[in-house]
């Protein structure tokens, strides 16, 4: 008995040519899969960690550091007013002497256990942060690279990203305004993906004002300005 269904026409169905998927159904699917490629390929560009820049650093800078921050005082303490300038060189080798983020870091302690000798461990603690929340965010940079040029500066950070080390670059100027810090952004990049400026604009901007974060960047009452000139980092004292 034969039960292949026909048409009126008496054409078998089974012969019929598979139907097209129409106009609508195909741009979906290429909205979709489009959509999926985007995904991955920002992905792999935030995990993507860029290169760090080439810095040298040294005790001799280190050094020459102390001693300026010592003149300077000696200036302040007689009255007088004094202008703190450092390059590249002498602020990268004062960070990597004075802040914990030595390759030793990377090996995460227990809660509650400082590093003996640790020089950042007196860095004062914000108020309203527990001293261990304070310990997790140092415990997890890597490492901190600072760039001068000319009138900007240029910040590459590593950080531990749930066991993953992720890069952050941000790229700006410097500026003192009511004796609060500013930062004005130019550039960022996460990993190797861009940063659209808009949205990195509004990111600063929120952080910085803040109730939080405003008078953790307010400055010391003794420094009258801050900015980057010519490649140099200065300060001035009153």
């Amino acid at each position: 008995m034969n039960t292949t269904a026909t048409s009126s026409s008496g054409i078998r169905s089974d012969n019929l040519p598979p139907r097209k998927p129409g106009p609508l159904r195909l741009v979906f699917r290429i909205i979709r899969w489009t959509t999926y490629a985007a995904a991955i390929v920002t992905l792999l560009m935030v995990f993507h960690a860029a290169p760090p820049p080439v810095i040298a650093t040294s005790p001799q800078a280190t050094a020459r550091v102390e001693q300026k921050v010592q003149d300077v005082e000696q200036a302040v303490a007689s009255g007088q007013s004094a202008t703190l300038r450092l390059d590249q060189n002498e602020l990268n080798s004062y960070l990597a002497s004075h802040l914990d983020i030595s390759p030793a870091a990377t090996t995460k302690s227990a809660p509650n256990t400082a590093p003996s000798g640790d020089a950042s461990s007196n860095l004062p603690t914000p108020s309203g942060t527990p001293a261990e929340q304070v310990e997790q965010v140092r415990s997890s940079v890597r490492n901190v690279k600072v760039e001068l040029v000319e009138d900007r500066v240029r910040a590459y950070v590593v950080f531990d990203f749930h066991g993953k080390d992720m890069t952050l670059q941000l790229e700006g100027r410097l500026a003192s305004a009511n004796g609060y810090l500013r930062f004005e952004p130019v550039s960022g990049q996460l990993g190797s993906l861009p940063i659209p400026q808009s949205a990195l604009e509004t990111a600063v901007q929120r952080m910085m004002d803040s109730p939080e974060n405003r008078e953790k960047l307010k400055l010391p009452a003794e420094i009258a300005d801050l900015r980057i000139e010519n490649g140099e980092l200065l300060a001035t004292f009153r």
